[in-house]
């Protein structure tokens, strides 16, 4: 049986390059990169300027099955390149799996929220994300899938590589005390959108561990786990009340065995180098 082919849009970034790890070896994958040369000599990687180039050339060369949208860049231009990437999935039997974020609820600070809530958000990242989902909602049901992620750490996650390098440097970690959220890591989400692919699933996805914990909170044990520091923690008040940034699952369950709670995302994936 033919593999299906699957075009990660921005897998040079983190997200994008820990979903191409995962499904290069079970599908014929193909990622763009735009900096990171490093990808110049593989056959699989194009190199796409979000403001130059036209992603229609590289949707038609490679012909994808699924297009994992997890790029980066100019908001202007991520919006134009997913018009043109909607118009692809019109044509063609290739459906999106585009990578949202927990911010599309980030107005509704008082309640997580779930798949079928309405988004709402203060922030310009949030609203470009629930810009393109609205685009994507335009699409049949059966052409596309959202993802929303929550804050994503693990070993090589920028997250955890900055708190690595206050720690070394002993400069102040920001916290936020009453902001509580849900987490994830590269190694679980990677396997969550393996096993939608597989299952040819689309819909709203919420791709966060299934409980919550206070940020800072969460913040200290990481550390705990780095290593014997003595972190000074900027603690940073945006409300007196406890507010939340959590996407929780609730129509769209994931099998047991991919669910995750935060409490693993320090206990298996957080090692000193």
């Amino acid at each position: 049986m033919e593999k299906n082919k699957i075009l990660i849009l921005g897998a040079s970034g983190f997200i994008g390059n820990a979903i191409y790890k995962e499904l290069c070896s079970y599908f014929d994958t193909y990622g763009t990169y735009f900096t990171n040369k490093s990808y110049a000599s593989n056959q699989q990687f194009f190199r796409y300027d979000i403001q130059e180039d036209d992603i229609f050339q590289i949707l038609e060369q490679v012909k994808p099955d699924y297009i994992i949208s997890a790029l980066r860049g100019d908001f202007g231009a991520q919006i134009q390149a997913h018009q043109h990437v909607l118009e692809y999935v019109m044509n063609t039997k290739a459906k999106l799996y585009f990578i949202s974020s927990a911010n599309v609820f980030d107005a509704y600070s008082k309640y997580p929220s779930y798949e079928m809530d309405k988004t709402l958000s203060e922030s310009i990242y949030g609203r470009l994300k629930i810009k393109i989902e609205n685009m994507l909602m335009r699409l049949p049901k059966n052409k596309s899938a959202i993802l929303r992620v929550p804050m994503v750490f693990g070993n090589t996650s920028p997250r955890i590589r900055d708190i690595k390098k206050l720690l070394e440097s002993n400069e102040p970690i920001e916290v936020f005390p009453n902001l509580i959220i849900n987490v994830t890591n590269d190694d679980r989400l990677t396997q969550q959108i393996h096993y939608l692919i597989n299952r040819d699933k689309t819909g709203i996805y919420h791709l966060g561990s299934k409980d919550l914990v206070q940020h800072e909170e969460f913040i200290k044990e990481v550390i705990q786990r780095l290593g014997n520091f003595h972190p000074i923690l900027k603690r940073v008040f945006t409300t007196n009340e406890d507010r939340y940034l959590a996407a929780l699952p609730k129509e769209n369950q994931l099998p047991k065995n991919l669910r995750i709670h935060y409490q693993d995302i320090i206990d298996h994936h957080l090692t000193v180098d």
